[in-house]
């Protein structure tokens, strides 16, 4: 059975889609967290291992991503959701 494998943006490994999490840069021109991987736009991945989350917040990986400068408050709330989890 096929299962989705995307990279992620900082250590540029393949994971499964859901081991993920998507960072949408939405067509209006914001960005958004994308909890439920359905919100239009291109997406970025990150590692849910805090190691990736510290380093994404760290390098501005998803600037490279997403080839602009990404807000500060994506990378606050990509941290924090790392953080409820534990």
């Amino acid at each position: 059975m096929y299962r989705p494998e995307r990279m992620c943006a900082v250590c540029r490994t393949r994971k499964d889609k859901s081991e993920l999490l998507r960072i949408a840069r939405l067509p209006e021109g914001g960005f958004a967290v994308d909890t439920v991987d359905n919100l239009p736009g291109r997406g970025a991945y990150v590692c849910k291992d805090v190691k990736c989350i510290e380093q994404c917040r760290k390098r501005r990986a998803l600037d490279r991503s997403f080839k602009t400068a990404v807000p500060e408050e994506i990378y606050e709330i990509i941290a924090g959701m790392h953080s409820e989890n534990k």
